[in-house]
């Protein structure tokens, strides 16, 4: 064979192996249509270039098949709040954030069937760019990043992250800030509106009016970080794109819902997993041992959360801990309430920060959903479809032709019980298989 010839085949080779053939599993494609038993698939180039019927199938030559029967394939995971690489072990610092570190989340998330996460306003300039990198080439080995870059926080205030994210007193300060996250593109702006129960100062609603307000001069969407109601129904008024938690002081009221659905804000993150972590880790939790839990975690970590000592310095040593497993179930009634009421909502876990362990707590997250009330399918396209409308992201959240092939494959069906999601048998992101 000649030189040229050699080439040639060379990369007609590497064509063939762009291209992938999924066949004999049943499709929960993300939609909220009924799963589709017998299904097939090919990918091509990262992308669904056909879904249908196995017996419908017809494989391109020299394309890579793999038989999936008796499997179940979902999309991947959109997480709307979630936070990269500040944390080692359960300690948590500016420091921390390195690409290594950031890096080393972003595989943890991928492992776990996590492909895309919203890094809700704790982002060193870095992530920005490793985000812009991502998709400059389109097809990422590991779970997508969308950033908010650094959020806003209250000075002297409750949120952030000390030594990252900017303080403001005045309305008068947002506004060259907004200047500088629209010039990076940030994805969504983020602020922080609470008092930590009464021990740190607030956000006045007059600075979180003007953020709302000059950020959608500049065509961003905002996000806010709420626990009252009162600042949940003041946000909402003044436009706010979404709701980054639950509102967990009191139920939502008929004003509220009235609100969010005639300004279209989302009940973006329920953040459920964020508020059972703050008290299952006053003593060790029954899954510990779970290994689709300690997979994830590092053995030094698991020795911590198993110490007497850390259950009753980090947890159980805060006053208000006694109150903590109310706003779980204050959250989750909330969340029901706001479903049944035709409110938009999506997925989200705060995960990252102490306790928060990337990837399991998405999964955790749909079980607490689900506890709450809502339907296993409900569930999964609030994590898939309904992640890509937030977030406007037309090539993600469902599998239909043409959208990037970021899914799971499933040993169990996730709409028997939801945490059939934990069966995960392989995880690709634009058609690259990941590492469990």
């Amino acid at each position: 064979m000649n030189k040229l010839a050699l080439l040639v085949s060379l990369f007609a080779i590497g064509l063939h192996a762009e291209t992938k053939v999924f066949k004999n599993f049943t499709l929960i494609d993300g939609t909220g249509r009924a799963a589709a038993p017998d299904s097939a698939m090919i990918i091509e180039n990262g992308r669904i270039s056909w879904v249908g019927p196995v017996s419908q199938l017809k494989p391109p030559s020299g394309a890579q098949v793999t038989d999936y029967s008796g499997k179940f394939i979902m999309p991947g995971l959109i997480n709307l709040h979630g936070h990269l690489g500040f944390v080692i072990g359960v300690k948590q610092d500016a420091s921390y954030e390195t690409p290594e570190n950031v890096e080393k989340n972003l595989k943890k998330y991928a492992s776990y069937g996590v492909t895309t996460v919203v890094s809700m306003g704790t982002d060193k300039d870095f992530v920005l760019q490793m985000r812009d990198k991502q998709r400059a080439g389109g097809r990422p080995g590991e779970t997508r990043i969308y950033s908010a870059g650094q959020g806003f926080v209250f000075k002297n205030g409750y949120g952030g992250l000390p030594g990252v994210t900017p303080e403001v007193a005045t309305p008068a300060e947002v506004q060259p800030i907004i200047d500088k996250l629209a010039a990076e593109k940030v994805d969504i702006v983020k602020f922080w509106m609470d008092d930590h129960l009464g021990t740190k100062k607030k956000m006045p609603h007059a600075i979180g009016k003007a953020i709302i307000d000059d950020a959608h001069k500049k065509g961003l969407p905002v996000a806010c970080h709420i626990f009252y109601l009162a600042d949940a129904q003041a946000m909402t008024d003044a436009g706010v794109n979404g709701l980054a938690h639950s509102v967990r002081d009191q139920p939502v009221d008929q004003k509220l819902i009235d609100s969010m659905k005639r300004h279209g804000t989302w009940q973006m993150a329920a953040t459920l997993a964020r508020e059972a972590a703050i008290f299952t880790f006053a003593n060790t939790p029954p899954f510990i041992n779970d290994p689709f839990f300690d997979r994830g975690v590092s053995p030094d970590t698991i020795a911590t959360l198993k110490s007497t000592a850390f259950h009753q310095q980090m947890i159980k040593a805060d006053p208000e801990y006694e109150k903590f497993h109310q706003f779980l179930k204050t959250a989750q009634d909330n969340l029901k309430r706001l479903a049944d009421a035709g409110v938009k909502y999506g997925f989200g876990t705060d995960s990252g920060p102490p306790t928060r362990f990337p990837g399991y707590a998405e999964h955790w997250e749909l079980e607490l959903m689900a506890q709450a009330g809502l339907t296993p399918m409900q569930v999964l396209t609030a994590a898939t479809r309904n992640g890509a409308e937030f977030l406007k992201a037309k090539d993600l959240g469902t599998l239909e032709k043409s959208k990037w092939a970021d899914l799971i494959v499933l040993d169990k069906n996730p709409l028997d019980n939801i945490r059939n999601t934990r069966t995960i048998n392989a995880v690709y992101i634009a058609g690259n298989r990941v590492d469990k």
